[in-house]
């Protein structure tokens, strides 16, 4: 975890107020805040949280020993730290997530409110549209911050991310590090899980933005009105100003009328939208773009990307950027210069006389979306390569191996992280109600999948593997080993000659 170099101490008293709490009669000055038990630092107060598996209590003692000097819990937390120590004062709370989120950005300095910060959600495309935003502003001369799935940067320096959203101490600390590195910009994903889970309280964005909505994340939101209505969450005074939203898409219309705070809409042809293009023309190197905006701006140029959600994409992008001060003009100029986020249609090219390329989409609507997008790319065959993972969402995998099974003209079945369930059980599901699937194109194991489908290529061919991306490790029976989809197919191609 990031840490600011400046001091932040604060009273355990001045604590107690700020939640509301009956006072300690230990005083002690806490000078750091952390959810992990291995990262605790001497005058930390710890954060014991309830998990899926185990409440972080019981790690009470390991926090101590490393110099915690108070623990924020709840009820049953309380009770496992008396049975093990009396020598820490425990604050305790309803709900300590929510209550640590309110902490830790109070703990800061609420970081966020001292430069222009962005906060992006939906399904599908927040990695590429916070990227895209992130490139926009360093391009334009501006130290800019992005955190998100792939990576988590500080201007130039690269910092590896745990998950999309990370957890409220983490979060906070690691955006007054940015501040204390002046920079002014933070372009940043948010989950849906970092919305449920309290990661984000405490948090206040300049703008907060939906790209769109569609089936994913069920084993933890249940229904997909769940899923909306926290996403909507956001949407609201508490953390934002000013929304931005993609009303091409259903439940982005459903969002944008019902809104508390301002609101900017998108599309890429309504011509009732704030932002929309006037011209998007395939391009052999991406599309050849008009966008326009608000009191008549006209940004034209080659936006280097493919597909119509890209055009989503970097049309929410641009927006951003125009909100946060960017002259059209520069960006007008930057828009040949954008790259798309790792992992996402990232082309693997090692002399193969046949197009090559992995992306993350792990949703039915990501996937045909994307091979869509291939379809338009190719004269030739689509070959794609796809699984779903283990202990999430199963009833999205029938929907998205028939979205496999109808975007290419060569399917092949196989594994992404199985974690803790069987791989050929997951395939079993994926391929259900299908009346024709060649045992050739299900192959458990990734690697040899992958190398199938390389060698079904011909020339002018197109090969996508699909659900990994960026991801350099495969999780089976609870190991991650190393697998790379990019290296593998490089490996796989380079294997044929």
């Amino acid at each position: 975890m990031e840490r600011p170099l400046i001091s932040h101490e604060h009273s355990l008293g001045s604590i107690s107020d700020l939640l509301d709490l009956q006072r300690s009669p230990i005083e002690a000055m806490i000078s750091g805040v952390t959810h992990s038990s291995k990262e605790v630092e001497q005058g930390d107060i710890f954060l014991a949280f309830p998990g899926a598996k185990t409440h972080g209590a019981n790690f009470v003692v390991q926090a101590y020993e490393r110099g915690a000097r108070a623990v924020l819990t709840d009820v049953t937390g309380m009770q496992i730290i008396r049975e093990v120590t009396s020598k820490l004062p425990v604050f305790v709370v309803e709900n300590p997530r929510r209550a640590a989120g309110v902490l830790s950005a109070w703990f800061y300095g609420e970081p966020m409110r001292d430069m222009f910060s962005v906060g992006i959600t939906g399904t599908n495309g927040k990695t590429t549209t916070t990227t895209l935003l992130y490139q926009i502003w360093m391009f334009a001369g501006r130290e800019s911050g992005l955190i998100g799935t792939v990576e988590t940067r500080i201007g130039a320096e690269l910092l590896t991310s745990q998950r999309t959203t990370p957890e409220s101490s983490d979060l906070q600390a690691l955006v007054a590090t940015m501040r204390e590195r002046h920079i002014r910009n933070l372009s940043m994903e948010v989950s849906s899980h970092a919305i449920s889970l309290d990661r984000i309280r405490g948090s206040h964005f300049n703008v907060v933005a939906f790209t769109n909505l569609s089936q994913d994340h069920l084993d933890f939101h249940n229904t997909m009105d769940e899923y909306f209505r926290v996403k909507a969450d956001l949407f609201t005074y508490e953390y934002a100003d000013l929304a931005v939203i993609n009303i091409d898409d259903d439940h982005g219309t459903l969002l944008a009328k019902g809104l508390e705070i301002p609101l900017l809409t998108l599309s890429r042809a309504k011509s009732n939208a704030d932002w929309r293009y006037e011209r998007a023309f395939p391009h052999s190197l991406g599309n050849d773009v008009a966008m326009r905006g608000p009191g008549g701006i006209l940004i034209e140029g080659l936006l280097p990307l493919h597909g119509d959600y890209n055009l989503d994409n970097a049309l929410m992008a641009v927006a951003l950027a125009v909100e946060s001060g960017i002259d059209p003009v520069e960006i007008a100029a930057i828009l040949p210069l954008l790259s798309p986020a790792q992992g996402r249609l990232e082309a693997v090219a090692v002399g193969q006389d046949f197009a090559a390329f992995v992306d993350y989409a792990h949703s039915p609507d990501a996937v045909a979306r994307v091979l869509e997008t291939c379809r338009g790319m190719t004269t030739g065959r689509v070959i794609a390569v796809l699984g779903c993972g283990g202990d999430r969402d199963s009833s999205k995998r029938p929907l998205m191996g028939a979205a496999l099974a109808n975007g290419s003209d060569v399917a092949v079945f196989t594994s992404d992280n199985p974690r803790s369930e069987g791989p050929l059980s997951i395939l079993e599901q994926m391929i259900a109600g299908m009346s024709v699937v060649s045992p050739d194109c299900v192959i458990a194991d990734r690697k040899s999948a992958i190398e199938y489908a390389v060698a079904q290529a011909h020339s002018g061919d197109l090969v996508v593997i699909l659900g990994k991306g960026h991801e350099t490790g495969q999780e089976i029976a609870g190991v991650v080993m190393p697998f790379d989809d990019r290296l593998v197919l490089a490996r796989a191609i380079e294997g044929r000659r």
